[in-house]
């Protein structure tokens, strides 16, 4: 195991942490490939027949992508992790109001993971499950809400409090001792912290939503990105 990790590293989060080496960039990198493509094949059936599409990869792709390089934009970087994006959350969450439940969550664990490779430091295995496969895995609860009446907006807020949750038991489990700096009690530290990041970009991405022209555009994407598999679109 100590193969993929190095000597502590040095920063923010002190001599405890470590970090990946090079092979376990490689490992890393190599599970989040698998997940993109899995997460294309769990389609129905008679859908799985006609393959994987160049359109439902470049989609998938494409948000990752818009994702990650939105991630790196920052209104506010707390220091312990978790910061104020240009609608990250969003561009994640769009792969599972395109493609369902399952797909959604499958790429957003990958997601989390490529997020977990940008900046690879950590205490303990169980702090990284929770930090990111689980907690940026929930931004693909947005497809439970796919099919209903405003189900991106509805998915959106769902995808946020699946993340706001994992991240409200990691604070809770691996950075509680922090709370009495800030003379608090552990859970309203958690809840404090998250909250500090989460709740800001969920309520401009919310805004920015409603408007008619970013909605309907939303909505015609959605189409296009179905059309290559046939799935029925809901606005």
């Amino acid at each position: 195991m100590f193969h993929f990790f190095t000597a502590p590293a040095q920063d923010a989060w002190g001599y405890d942490a470590v970090t990946l080496s090079p092979a376990g960039f490689l490992a890393i990198g190599a599970a989040i490939a698998a997940l993109i493509v899995s997460a294309l094949l769990f389609r129905p059936k008679q859908e799985r027949s006609k393959g994987i599409t160049t359109k439902q990869l470049v989609f998938s792709s494409a948000a990752m992508a818009l994702g990650t390089v939105t991630s790196m934009i920052k209104f506010a970087d707390l220091p312990m992790g978790g910061s104020i994006t240009l609608f990250s959350m969003l561009f994640v969450s769009l792969i599972g109001y395109w493609y369902g439940p399952k797909t959604g969550v499958t790429t957003a664990v990958a997601y989390g993971l490529l997020q977990f490779i940008l900046q690879p430091v950590f205490y303990t295995l169980p702090q990284v499950i929770v930090d990111y496969p689980l907690a940026f895995g929930a931004l693909g609860l947005s497809g439970f809400f796919a099919k209903k009446k405003n189900g991106l907006v509805i998915g959106y807020i769902a995808a946020v409090l699946g993340r706001y949750f994992f991240a409200f038991w990691s604070g809770m489990i691996f950075f509680g001792a922090y709370a009495a700096d800030y003379h608090m009690s552990v859970p309203l530290y958690s809840l404090s912290y998250n909250g500090m990041y989460l709740i800001p970009e969920a309520i401009l991405t919310i805004l920015v939503l409603s408007l008619s022209p970013v909605k309907n555009a939303l909505v015609r994407v959605r189409q296009i990105a179905a059309e290559s598999h046939g799935r029925q679109t809901a606005i």
